[in-house]
């Protein structure tokens, strides 16, 4: 999608400033990964049993360990190299974590790690048709983002979405063992996976919600985690646990930040959720859905 400059009620197009090496995308990344993606940086090169990896991350909401590739070529299969990737990682828990606890100086231990919740991202100027197609198998947890930079010191970075999700990668890749391991330990999660145990009248209440909160700013953007499902903008503003009859709705505010005139929000900064933030709400109807639309919007001024 190409950018203009607004002068005078004419529009003048911004050039693109094309990256030259791979590497000029990687420092970029490596120095915002907090603000872009959310994640802390363990380190770049990582290398291990032959295979290296440009970026080594960790996701501390989800904790979980994030592969991030920079790619220019256009002839690689997303498929098999995201595969390999995670294959040396289930191999190799122990290397991986010891890295973390070296460069991070912390103490994170096997079972503090959610493995499940693990993924390869690839980031590069362009995908082929064929590499985009790699993201519609439902159980390949495996992202793609298009990066551009423009004569303006502007750079955008657009997620590409699955046009489909119903093939399972089991059914084409060559990397069978591989395959069947990470298919064991590594889980891909959806909106349609944390709603197929909820009512159809609560399914349709999630929706109503998302419709609403999506309206708040164009920024935000849906995360099915594996106990939630995340709407974030900068961080998460609100995550919402769907259940069989009723929705939880977290607020992502510190105890005393929220103004509740109705006092709907149940202060739960005590007790032990799933959510991120110090307010819950519980709904079986939209009889109060657009008040508590007004309470996700001060969770958006803070976080936004």
């Amino acid at each position: 999608m190409p950018l203009y400059r607004l002068s005078e009620k004419k529009v003048e197009p911004i050039k693109e400033n094309p990256f030259k090496v791979e590497k000029e995308i990687q420092e970029i990344v490596e120095s915002n990964l907090g603000s872009l993606f959310g994640l802390q940086l363990v380190r770049g090169e990582f290398s291990l049993n032959g295979l290296r990896i440009d970026t080594l991350a960790f996701d501390k909401e989800a904790k979980s360990f994030v592969i991030i590739e920079y790619k220019k070529d256009r002839n690689f299969s997303v498929v098999d190299q995201g595969m390999s990737y995670l294959g040396l990682m289930l191999n190799n828990k122990a290397e991986f974590i010891l890295e973390y606890n070296e460069r991070c100086n912390a103490s994170l231990k096997r079972d503090d790690v959610d493995w499940s919740q693990t993924k390869v991202m690839f980031i590069s100027p362009s995908f082929t048709n064929f590499q985009l197609d790699a993201i519609n198998f439902k159980d390949l947890p495996i992202e793609l983002w298009e990066v551009h930079r423009y004569a303006n010191n502007t750079v955008r970075f657009d997620q590409h979405k699955p046009s489909q999700a119903s093939a399972s990668i089991k059914t084409v890749s060559k990397k069978g063992a591989v395959v069947e391991k990470i298919s064991r330990e590594v889980k891909t999660y959806t909106e349609e996976g944390h709603l197929k145990i909820a009512e159809p009248k609560i399914a349709e209440l999630y929706n109503r919600f998302k419709e609403l909160v999506l309206a708040i700013g164009a920024d935000i953007t849906i995360r099915p985690m594996k106990q939630y499902i995340a709407f974030r903008s900068k961080t998460n503003i609100t995550d919402v646990v769907v259940l069989q009859k009723s929705l939880k709705i977290y607020l992502n505010l510190a105890k005393g930040k929220l103004d509740d005139p109705k006092k709907l929000a149940r202060d739960v900064s005590s007790v032990g959720h799933w959510g991120n933030g110090d307010y819950q709400i519980q709904i079986t109807s939209d009889d109060e859905l657009e008040y508590i639309v007004s309470l996700v919007r001060q969770s958006y001024k803070l976080n936004g």
